[in-house]
This record gives structure tokens, sequence and C-alpha cells, in this order.
């Protein structure tokens, strides 16, 4: 999954207002942050095979370290501690700022598991899962598109625009996005693996440089 990941993020937001969106974006694509990084670094491994699925040209044959189930939740448990102990001590609630949180990285892995081909492993690199709709174009980008503005649904509801920016921005932003993921799942394969990891890393800050800034255009709904 892709731009889906960012209904989470949105829904969340809109559960818990005291988390900034920017931080939720990266939440979301935190263990695909990691993948790229140690793609980069060739400690993780994928070969570019189009047609390997309908949609997605990558074969992610090895990544135990970001994607098996048990590194989903190590990664989520670290960020629960990690924000606990150094973000929120003088917050209301630490607790529950931290596990909204950790909720949020743990999301890829459930998400992914629903369009992966069966190349997510539970533990190490053996027992893979992934119920393929990868392999289902239309269905999939609808699953996507349904996701994204559910949770952005779900936020906008609690917060209302400052400015006309404030106001339809986040929309544009939401519409943008599925056009960069109809792009990237639909448009030429990347040229190799290094390419894919640092467009990702590139598109990941960058969405949520953006979704920070909309962010700034809005402000909590009196309830």
């Amino acid at each position: 999954m892709f731009v889906g990941h960012y209904g989470i993020s949105f829904a969340i937001k809109g559960a818990e207002r005291r988390l900034p969106l920017r931080l939720l974006f990266l939440a979301v694509q935190f263990v695909d942050i990691l993948w790229s990084i140690l793609i980069l670094l060739g400690i993780e491994k994928v070969r570019i095979v189009p047609g390997i699925t309908a949609t997605n040209p990558l074969d992610l044959y090895y990544m135990p370290y970001t994607h098996s189930l048990v590194a989903a939740v190590v990664w989520s448990v670290l960020v629960f501690l990690g924000y606990r102990m150094f973000v929120s001590q003088r917050s209301a609630s630490p607790d529950r700022l931290a596990l909204f949180l950790a909720l949020a990285v743990f999301s890829h892995w459930i998400l992914d598991l629903l369009v992966h081909r069966p190349d997510l492993p539970l533990y190490d690199n053996s027992h893979k899962v992934g119920l393929g709709l990868w392999n289902y174009p239309m269905p999939t980008f609808a699953l996507e598109a349904v996701i994204l503005f559910g949770g952005m649904w779900l936020y906008m509801r609690s917060t209302t625009g400052t400015s006309l920016v404030g106001k339809y921005g986040m929309l544009v932003f939401g519409i943008v996005l599925l056009v960069l993921h109809w792009i990237v799942f639909f448009g030429v394969p990347p040229g190799s693996p290094n390419a894919t990891a640092v467009l990702l890393l590139v598109l990941y800050l960058g969405f949520a440089a953006v979704a920070a800034w909309l962010d700034r255009k809005r402000e909590a709904r009196a309830m």
C-alpha cells in the first residue's frame, strides 16, 4: 500500500489533535523509510521484475528487518518507548499519545498485508504472507482512495480551515496524492532499486512537509 497509509495518519490526527500531522505521516511510513535506507545500504534486498504483480514491479524478496511481523512489532514498541521517554513527558496522558503513534507505525504492516503478494515474513525471512490485492489494480486503487479520504474526512470534521488554503488545501493534497500514486504504480518501472529507494524517501519527506504546512492552516473545531 502507498497513499492509503496516510488515511491512518488523518484518522489518528482527528482523534488526537496533539500529535503533529507531520509526525503521523512519518510514523505510518516508518518501516518503508527504514526499508529505503537499508536498501541503499545493501542490507535489505529488492529486484525489479516487471509483471511480478499487476501494479508493482518490485520483488521484495529480503526485508526481515523492516517488514516482518516481528520487526513491525519491535519498531512499534521502540517508537512507543522513545516518544514516551523523550518527547511526551510534559504532556497530559503521555501514554495515550505514544500508543497512538505506535499504532500508526504498526498499521503499515496490517495494510501492507492486504496488498502485498506473499513476501511479508512473519519473522526473519520465513513464513511469508500477503493477500495479493496488487494483482487487482482497480480494486486496489479504490481501496487506497477509500482509506485515504475516509481518514481525511475524520480529520476534517474535527478541524476547520482558517483560510482559503486551510479550507480546500487538504482535499487538493489528497487528489495530488492519488495522482502520484497512479504514476508510481502504473507508470514506467523504476530504473534500479536504489532509484526506487531515493524516490520514496523524497516523497515520504515531501508529503510530511506539505501535510505539516496545510495542518497549520486548520484549527480544532469547537465541540
